[in-house]
């Protein structure tokens, strides 16, 4: 159906979907969002109208995924940085503004995955764990949500993982900063949601993106995995388009606080 030949009740259709799930005139920032779960999402953000600053390490993988976004129509721009420090972390927030503006929507994908043994553990893999899955996302959060709160409207959404439930295949640091994430996202519902800022997190089930390169590797670990969904398969990264941009958009304004499990029904079986 072209513009010319759609119905007055085809353009109210649009538009009552277009107030549900629109993101036009939003800005969104995505750690994390040159691969994997991250990049689905900033994608989805994009070509649902906000405009997006994909923020992650490696130059060539950013430079190519806001490339494709401004291919398809979309408005995006890159800040390349490392969220592993506090300093770093600053920088990242003031570079990402210079393009669009303070960001409506804040989306922490970023993550590190070391897990040695428990009793392997030590402070370099505990500390640098806690510091990008966990710190960076608070502190973006206290950069960003008092001013969401302020201008009335914002939407901050954390990647998880079922290690912050569950402890398979040595969940370690790794599912102690995931599951210290989610309750992040409570406390940050409780403070801003009276002004407008939703706070949710999802939760994947065993995806396959280079964050899990180590476990994809395993075929016979990787079957086990999808065996235990009720979909029976693993997840894509593009699953997560759809819930990213429910959370982001008004039509989700009354849930917050909440883990949304986007996984196969891994989590339930």
């Amino acid at each position: 159906m072209t513009s010319q030949n759609r119905t007055p009740d085809d353009l109210d259709h649009l538009a009552a979907l277009s107030a549900l799930f629109s993101l036009d005139g939003r800005v969104a920032l995505v750690t994390g969002g040159s691969s994997g779960i991250g990049r689905a999402i900033a994608g989805a953000l994009a070509r649902a109208g906000a405009k997006v600053v994909v923020v992650a390490r490696r130059e060539a993988e950013l430079a190519a995924t806001v490339e494709e976004l401004t291919a398809d129509g979309c408005r995006a721009a890159w800040v390349d940085a490392d969220l592993g420090s506090r300093a770093g972390v600053a920088e990242a927030a003031e570079r990402a503004v210079e393009a669009f503006g303070e960001p409506d929507i804040l989306v922490n994908s970023a993550g590190i995955n070391l897990r040695p043994p428990m009793a392997e553990l030590d402070d370099d893999v505990w500390d640098a764990t806690m510091a990008l899955n966990l710190e960076a996302p608070f502190l973006l959060g206290r950069r960003f949500g008092p001013g969401m709160a302020e201008r009335g409207y914002g939407r901050i959404i954390h990647v998880s993982s079922q290690q912050a439930h569950r402890a398979f295949v040595q969940s370690g640091a790794y599912g102690v900063s995931k599951g210290a994430l989610e309750s992040l996202a409570r406390s940050q519902a409780e403070a801003w949601s009276p002004y407008g800022v939703t706070c949710n997190t999802l939760v994947p089930g065993f995806v396959m993106t280079p964050l899990n390169a180590r476990l994809a590797s395993d075929p016979e670990r990787v079957a086990a995995l999808a065996a235990r969904t009720m979909t029976g398969r693993n997840g894509l990264a593009e699953d997560f388009a759809g819930a990213a941009v429910f959370l982001a958009g008004p039509s989700s304004a009354y849930i917050t606080g909440q883990s949304l499990f986007v996984d196969g029904g891994f989590s339930v079986h």
